[in-house]
């Protein structure tokens, strides 16, 4: 949502991860067995490195501004990378 509003038609924004892992879990209060209980929800493994959103069509500045906003938001650091750094 933070980075639709800040692209706003402008630009385009690629997320490059997707939730392939299903979490299950057993309501509470339910005796052991019967089996591995239902998808609760999904989640997506991140690994350290891994490449998140990809912006493009808008200036580097306001780039910068979104993935902060975005980055602030993150349970984890993230840090913005440019893929054609100024010579």
């Amino acid at each position: 949502m933070t980075m639709t509003r800040v692209v706003s038609g402008e630009g385009r924004y690629y997320i490059r991860v997707f939730p392939h892992k299903s979490v299950t879990a057993i309501p509470a209060e339910t005796r052991m067995g019967k089996g591995k209980g239902e998808p609760e929800f999904w989640a997506a493994v991140v690994k350290p490195g891994t490449i998140l959103f990809e912006i493009g069509g808008i200036p580097e500045a306001a780039a910068k501004e979104c993935m902060a906003r975005v980055a602030y938001k993150m349970p984890f650091k993230c840090r913005f990378i440019n893929r054609r750094p100024n010579v």
